[in-house]
C-alpha cells in the first residue's frame, strides 16, 4: 500500500523537511539604507518651536525655533538658523550661528559667527570664525585640543588672584618716592 509520507522520503530513507517558503522581504538598497541614515543623523527644530530646560543629542541639529537652557551636543554640529533666537550654555563639536545666541558657546572644534549671526558670551574653541557684519560680545578662549576637555570654570578657579598681590607693589611704589625724595 502507498503512504504519503514514503513517496515524499528521499531514498536515503531520511525524512523529507517540509519545503520553506522563499522570503519574500525585499531589502533596502545600500543607497536607501544611506539616504534614510543621512535624514535621520540631521535634526531641525522648526521656527514655532519653544523648548526650556536641557537638550541633550547624538546628531547634528539645527535650530530654528527658541531654546532656554542648555545644548550639549558634544560629538555633533549645531547650526543656529536665521530665525534661531538661542539664550542657553551651548556644548557641541561645532557651532554655526546664523541667527541670536546669548550664552557661553564650547567647541570642540569651531565656532563659526556667520553674517548676520549674533554671539552675546564668552567663547571657548579652538578655532573661531566671525564674519564682517557679525555680532560678537564677550570674550574668546582658543585652548588646544587637549586643553578643551577642561570644563569652561575650571581654568578661572586654576588662575592666581592678581588682587591680593596687587597691593604690596602699590605699597612699595608708594615708599619708593619717599626715599627719593628724602
Amino acid at each position: 500500500m502507498w503512504k504519503r509520507d514514503q513517496a515524499v522520503q528521499p531514498p536515503s530513507g531520511q525524512p523529507a523537511a517540509p519545503p520553506s517558503p522563499a522570503p519574500t522581504v525585499a531589502t533596502p538598497s545600500p543607497r536607501a539604507e544611506a539616504s534614510q541614515f543621512l535624514e535621520r543623523d540631521n535634526v531641525n527644530i522648526g521656527k514655532s518651536v519653544v523648548i526650556k530646560g536641557e537638550l541633550n543629542g547624538s546628531e547634528d541639529l539645527t535650530i530654528e525655533g527658541q531654546v532656554e537652557g542648555t545644548i550639549q551636543l558634544r560629538d555633533h554640529v549645531l547650526t543656529i538658523g536665521p530665525n534661531g533666537k538661542i539664550k542657553a550654555q551651548v556644548f557641541a563639536k561645532s557651532v554655526i550661528v546664523l541667527g541670536e545666541v546669548t550664552g557661553n558657546v564650547t567647541a570642540s572644534e569651531k565656532v563659526d559667527i556667520r553674517d548676520k549671526g549674533s554671539v552675546d558670551g564668552d567663547i571657548i574653541s579652538p578655532r573661531v570664525a566671525i564674519a564682517e557684519g557679525a555680532h560678537f560680545r564677550g570674550s574668546v578662549d582658543m585652548q588646544r585640543k587637549g586643553a578643551a576637555a577642561v570644563s569652561p570654570s575650571a581654568p578661572k578657579a586654576a588662575t592666581p588672584q592678581p588682587a591680593a598681590q596687587q597691593p604690596a607693589p602699590q605699597k612699595q611704589e608708594q615708599n619708593a618716592p619717599q626715599r627719593v625724595g628724602a
